[in-house]
């Protein structure tokens, strides 16, 4: 609530909540897990599951640090929802052979079958929408995602 004539007006407000960027990625990647949710629950799988999978169905037996680096996660976030996964049968974790420090990890028999349930999953999200808009807007988020990686990058 405005309290006095001089308070900015909502849109020149650098602290409206509308006009932050973080929000609109923020709302979004809520209401993106949640259209997801009911779709992959009939595979058992969460959103964050179902992000581990796709990394694991393009190239099996990847270290945690690089499914870490492609979905941008910390190892302290990633090991528990793997951890998870391995109790649900989807992979199974194993320390590297070359170097003990690396661990990997690998689909199982039953991770592997999910994928030709998952197959339906994109055309599913996407059902109604312009594929020419959707791949523009993918590659501008693509864009994005690059450019605050190397901002981040650029602070450590």
């Amino acid at each position: 609530m405005r309290t006095s004539v001089q308070d900015p007006a909502p849109n020149d407000d650098p602290l409206c909540l509308d006009r932050q960027l973080c929000f609109q990625f923020y709302a979004a990647s809520n209401l993106i897990g949640r259209l997801y949710a009911p779709v992959l629950a009939k595979l058992n799988l969460t959103y964050s599951q179902y992000l581990v999978m796709l990394v694991l169905w393009e190239t099996d037996g990847q270290s945690v640090g690089a499914i870490g680096k492609r979905l941008h996660l910390d190892t302290g976030t990633l090991t528990p929802l793997l951890k998870r996964m391995e109790t649900l049968g989807h992979l199974v974790r194993q320390r590297d052979k070359e170097d003990e420090r690396r661990v990997r990890v690998s689909l199982t028999p039953r991770g592997k079958a999910l994928r030709e349930q998952a197959l339906e999953i994109p055309e599913i999200m996407t059902r109604g929408q312009n594929p020419e808009e959707l791949e523009a807007l993918r590659r501008t988020l693509a864009d994005v995602v690059n450019m605050l990686s190397a901002a981040l990058a650029s602070r450590q």
